[in-house]
C-alpha cells in the first residue's frame, strides 16, 4: 500500500511542523509499512482533549527464541518532532499487560529514548528500534488462558480509555514494592543546581540512597567531579528507572540559555516535563515532587497537571532560595540587625519579585491571584 503523503498533510493541517512530521512518518513507513494512522481524540490527564494523529501497528520482538508481534499505539503531538510521541501498548482480548521497568499497568511505555528526545537526532524509527530492544529483554505482554479471556474483554474498555491519555500513575502495582525503610531522593538535572543539590543532600545525610539523573549529553565539570569523588550512596544515571521508589524527586532541569529569559523557554521546559514527569511518577508513584526548574511557579503547575499527584505532593521552591540569600546578605555582608524578623522575597520569578519584612499583616490580598490561563502553554 502506497504512503498517502497528501492525505496525511490534510489530516495534519493544524500541526505546527506538518511537513517535518509527514517526512518522518514517510520514513517510518519504509521500515514498518503495516502501520496505519488516523486522527482521534486524545484525553490528557486534566481531562482536556485534542485531536492527534494516532499511529498504530505491531513490532516484531524476539523473546526466548520466539517472535511475538507486539501491538503498539503512538500518539503524535502537534508539536512533533520537537516533542516525543506518547506511547502505549494496544493489547488484544487474549493479552495481559506485564508491568515492568518500561511499561505501567495501563500500558503506557517509558523509555530512555523518550526522556532524551531531541530533534533532529531523535526519530520515530529510532524509538521503535529501542522499544524492540527493551521488549526483547522484558516482554511487555503475555497470552491469557481461555478462562481469563472473558475477564480481559471487560477490562479492554478501561484500557482503551487509558490509551487515550488517562493515566493512573497512583497505581498500587508499584506501591507494593515500595521499601518504606529506605530514604531515597532523586535529583533530576546535571547542571550546577542539580550538582549543588546532590552535594548538599549527601553532606547533610538526608538520604540513604541518592540518585542524580543526568539527562544531558556528555559529562560537564561538576558531573565529572562527582564521578571522580565517588560519593557513598550516590548513583549517577541517565536511566529514569534508576529513580524507582524515591521518596522525593527534585526537578532542577532547565533549557535556559545565557541570553534568554525564563519566559522565553517556558514551552521548551513544558515539553521536557511532558516526557519526564509521567515517567518519574510511574517509577515513584508515592513520592513528593519538589520543583526548582524555572520559571518555578509555571513549572510547578505543569508538574502537578502532568503527574496527577495531589497538590500537597507537588511543591515549588518559590522564592525560598532568594529569601535565604537576602537574609544572608543582610546579616553577614551588611552586618545589619533584623530584630529576629524574617525577610522574604515574594512574587513570581523575574522582575516582579519584591521583598517583605516579617510581620503579622497580610502580604497580599486574597484576591491577588496570578492566573495561568492567559499563558499560551501546551501541557
Amino acid at each position: 500500500m502506497d504512503f498517502d503523503c497528501e492525505g496525511l498533510r490534510r489530516l495534519l493541517c493544524k500541526y505546527k511542523f506538518r511537513d517535518l512530521t509527514v517526512e518522518e512518518l514517510k520514513n517510518v513507513n519504509m521500515f514498518f509499512p503495516h502501520f496505519r494512522y488516523s486522527m482521534d481524540t486524545y484525553v490528557f490527564k486534566d481531562d482536556s482533549q485534542k485531536d492527534l494523529l494516532n499511529f498504530t501497528g505491531t513490532i516484531p520482538v524476539m523473546y526466548q527464541g520466539n517472535t511475538y508481534n507486539i501491538p503498539i499505539r503512538l500518539w503524535i503531538l502537534d508539536s512533533h518532532p520537537f516533542a516525543p510521541p506518547i506511547c502505549f501498548l494496544k493489547p488484544t482480548a487474549n493479552m495481559e499487560i506485564s508491568v515492568g521497568k518500561h511499561v505501567d499497568a495501563q500500558g503506557r511505555i517509558y523509555l530512555p529514548y523518550l526522556q532524551n528526545w531531541s530533534h533532529p537526532k531523535s526519530v520515530i524509527v529510532g524509538l521503535i528500534k529501542e522499544m524492540i530492544a527493551k521488549f526483547q529483554e522484558e516482554l511487555p505482554l503475555y497470552s491469557l488462558s481461555r478462562s481469563d479471556e472473558a475477564r480481559q474483554v471487560d477490562l479492554l474498555a478501561y484500557i482503551a480509555k487509558i490509551t487515550e491519555g488517562v493515566s493512573d500513575i497512583n497505581s498500587k502495582n508499584w506501591a507494593n514494592y515500595e521499601n518504606k525503610t529506605v530514604k531515597k531522593i532523586t535529583v533530576v538535572g546535571g547542571g550546577e543546581l542539580g550538582v549543588a543539590c546532590t552535594l548538599a543532600i549527601s553532606a547533610k545525610g538526608l538520604a540513604d540512597r541518592l540518585v542524580l539523573l543526568d539527562l544531558s549529553e556528555g559529562t560537564k565539570g561538576g558531573m565529572m567531579d562527582l564521578h571522580i569523588f565517588n560519593l557513598p550512596n550516590v548513583e549517577i544515571s541517565k536511566d529514569p528507572s534508576a529513580s524507582a521508589h524515591s521518596n522525593v524527586v527534585i526537578f532542577t532541569v532547565n533549557s535556559l540559555g545565557n541570553s534568554q529569559s525564563y519566559l522565553d523557554v517556558v514551552q521548551r521546559n513544558v515539553d521536557m516535563f511532558r516526557a519526564l514527569v509521567p515517567a518519574l511518577g510511574h517509577h515513584s508513584p508515592n513520592s513528593v515532587l519538589l520543583v526548582a526548574s524555572q520559571p518555578v511557579e509555571v513549572m510547578t503547575y505543569v508538574a502537578w497537571k502532568l503527574s496527577a499527584f495531589p497538590a500537597t505532593r507537588v511543591i515549588g521552591i518559590g522564592c525560598n532560595l532568594d529569601s535565604q540569600r537576602l537574609q544572608y546578605i543582610i546579616t553577614n555582608v551588611l552586618k545589619a540587625q533584623t530584630s529576629g524578623s524574617p525577610v522574604w522575597v515574594i512574587g513570581e520569578q523575574g522582575e516582579d519579585k519584591v521583598t517583605k519584612w516579617g510581620g503579622q499583616e497580610e502580604v497580599m490580598s486574597r484576591n491577588a491571584q496570578v492566573q495561568l490561563s492567559g499563558r499560551d502553554i501546551m501541557i
